[in-house]
């Protein structure tokens, strides 16, 4: 189902039996409840895994945030991962938490961090194999899905979308960051390891899928074959202009009909999107060179230039406090959405998803906009500030938002406050959550939601190797 459908509000009262335990057992030795699923039953275990939480939870002085590593880190492996071999090649199903999809961005996030240790772990480094290979068969299956199910039969609750829909995909909302998603891991693990083995014929006839998709949705000749309506009370779940979006002027960018969050986007050319669909372009080719596979290195190219040539010319506005920043969606016609939201890509996350940008004085000057209050969802209240979104309304801080901001930081200051106030978010659960309100971290949506843990385990380890200083205290 869709994520909105999911959200559950926890509050002192929901939560009474864990946070009083937690309370009850948190005294001068600082002893922390056992929340993180018994041996017996996880998924997937990873050795290399256990030893990397076993040295955080060793060498650090900050034992909570030891313990919430530990529960988090892991979340993915313990709880979503769905491994096996098929036809004699690994195959991995990744579900996002608390709904039983697979999102092509969420898996490849969710995995994300443990690509490092693939070198020391055969076993980890079939399972994120078989990610690849599974995000292969959900391209091939439609590249304008971004959720899909194991099950080739199962129906989905959005069935009656009038978009095309076929059994097994559980949502068709097209979002250039889902076929971007799968490429960063695909690049990522070869990087790490040096196999080319998923590489295959399979996965060149996906990438020529995607270079497809992406140049049907530059539109530079017509709207497309894509288009999408839901019957539904949330405008941010359905397309206007009888499904197409607004209009845009041709420019060599791609159209997005969401974002990453699965909203509707209110002006299709979604900046921070076409960057990363350039930087997997980009990684598109390395791989194809890399495992000897043709693809049609031409019109790449040629998309390539024309997205760059977008983004130099439609994406950039003078501020009057912040100099030349990013807007966070255009149309081509010179209207621009000034904002941003706390889910991947983002443009905070800029800098992450293409290191280069981060000495770009465009970038630098945008990340102090949007961790702003002249950004509309930059929220700060009693229990932290950080960015949120329209998904799940106002005044609600993504902790994705938070640690992003810390992954993106070289300021120890800053490194430290995200890491506070991520350690007092967690509202005794010992997990991350989709988001919290900004007075009261007990009231958050979606308890279950492993991109959020993976990606706190990710900055946890990132300040462990760089900045241990910081989690002694």
């Amino acid at each position: 189902m869709n994520r909105r459908r999911f959200v559950k509000q926890a509050s002192l009262a929901t939560t009474g039996i864990l946070l009083s335990r937690y309370t009850n057992v948190w005294g001068s030795e600082q002893t922390f409840p056992t929340v993180r699923v018994a041996a017996g039953e996880r998924n997937f275990t990873s050795q290399a895994v256990e030893r990397v939480i076993a040295d955080v939870k060793r060498n650090i002085g900050n034992k909570e945030l030891a313990w919430m590593f530990e529960n988090c880190f892991p979340n993915t492996l313990d709880t979503t991962v769905d491994f096996e071999m098929i036809d004699g090649k690994p195959d991995t199903y990744v579900i996002t938490g608390d709904i039983d999809a697979m999102w092509l961005r969420d898996s490849s996030a969710q995995v994300w961090p443990y690509l490092p240790l693939c070198k020391e772990d055969e076993g980890l480094k079939q399972m994120i194999k078989g990610v690849i290979n599974r995000q292969t068969k959900c391209i091939l299956k439609d590249p304008y899905a971004n959720a899909f199910y194991k099950n080739e039969h199962k129906k989905s609750p959005w069935h009656t979308d009038q978009t095309i829909m076929q059994r097994g995909i559980h949502e068709r909302k097209w979002e250039i960051d889902s076929l971007c998603y799968p490429i960063r891991l695909a690049h990522g693990y070869w990087k790490e390891t040096g196999d080319t083995s998923p590489f295959d014929a399979q996965w060149a006839a996906a990438m020529a899928l995607v270079i497809k998709t992406f140049k049907e949705q530059q539109r530079l000749e017509g709207k497309g074959p894509y288009s999408f309506m839901r019957k539904t009370e949330f405008a941010t779940d359905s397309v206007p202009m009888g499904g197409y979006g607004y209009p845009v002027r041709p420019n060599g960018l791609i159209c997005s009909m969401f974002r990453p969050s699965d909203d509707a986007t209110v002006y299709p050319y979604l900046v921070a999107s076409n960057y990363f669909a350039f930087a997997s372009l980009e990684h598109m080719l390395t791989l194809a060179t890399a495992a000897k596979r043709t693809i049609d290195t031409d019109a790449v190219n040629d998309l390539m230039k024309q997205i760059a040539t977008g983004l130099a010319n439609d994406t950039k506005v003078k501020n009057g406090k912040f100099g030349e920043i990013f807007a966070y969606e255009v149309n081509g016609y010179g209207g621009v959405n000034l904002m941003d939201d706390a889910n991947v890509p983002s443009l905070l996350s800029l800098s992450y998803l293409v290191p280069a940008m981060k000495d770009d004085s465009t970038y630098k000057n945008t990340r102090k906009f949007v961790l702003s209050p002249e950004n509309p969802f930059f929220f700060k209240g009693k229990a932290g500030e950080g960015i949120g979104g329209p998904h799940v309304g106002m005044d609600q801080l993504w902790p994705i938002s938070i640690a992003m901001r810390g992954l993106t930081s070289n300021d120890d200051t800053e490194i430290k406050l995200c890491l506070d106030m991520l350690q007092r978010s967690h509202a005794g659960t010992g997990f991350m959550h989709e988001a919290f309100d900004k007075d009261d971290a007990t009231k958050y949506t979606r308890p279950w939601f492993a991109w959020a843990n993976t990606l706190f385990g990710e900055f946890i380890w990132k300040v462990y190797r760089e900045r241990q200083h910081l989690l002694n205290t």
